[in-house]
């Protein structure tokens, strides 16, 4: 157990659950409680992104010699880590939903929720733990500005505001994950 403690607080854990509670109430709150439902996917691809890139200055810890030299595999446990905090990022945008209209579709926010946290575990793995949120605000801006989607690139582009059951957009959130979660697995945070 006290592996486990210490574990949490070296990967920031109590900061970020505090981040994500706060990030989901709030974009709660902005979202009102109005009839229209999952009308707009805005305000939960926010949410997630606040969450996941609250979660990804946990993905490196105090100190990256010793990360890299203990006498534990590294792997399973980095692996674990990164779905455990896409997890939890999703968990807790759902159970927002007790707070009024839901924001979005629990497979929405399942899908975006894994892309994020791949594109913040491969933002670990390329900048370190103190960057890797770069990588998921940057694309997070890009989607908020880029062009309708009218062609497969585009669709792959901004795969975090289209509807749920879009394959373009879950094929990419699940490449994003895989290609992430192996990255900082195998490699760790960069120094």
């Amino acid at each position: 157990m006290r592996w486990l403690t210490l574990y949490t607080r070296s990967r920031q854990v109590p900061a970020f659950l505090a981040a994500l509670v706060i990030g989901a109430v709030a974009m709660r709150a902005l979202a009102g409680d109005s009839s229209q439902g999952t009308g707009d996917p805005r305000l939960p691809v926010l949410a997630l992104a606040t969450g996941v890139m609250a979660a990804s200055i946990g993905f490196s810890g105090q100190d990256l010699a010793l990360d890299r030299t203990a006498a534990i595999r590294w792997v399973p446990r980095r692996a674990a880590h990164v779905l455990l905090a896409g997890a939890v990022v999703a968990a807790v945008l759902l159970s927002v939903r007790v707070m009024g209209t839901p924001m979005a579709a629990t497979e929405f926010v399942v899908r975006d929720s894994a892309g994020l946290t791949g594109l913040a575990a491969l933002g670990a793995a390329l900048s370190g733990g103190r960057y890797a949120w770069t990588l998921p605000f940057a694309w997070l801006s890009f989607t908020f500005f880029a062009p309708a989607a009218t062609s497969t690139a585009m669709r792959v582009a901004t795969w975090m505001l289209l509807p749920a059951g879009t394959a373009v957009a879950t094929w990419t959130a699940l490449l994003l994950l895989g290609v992430g979660t192996a990255a900082y697995a195998l490699a760790g945070p960069r120094r």
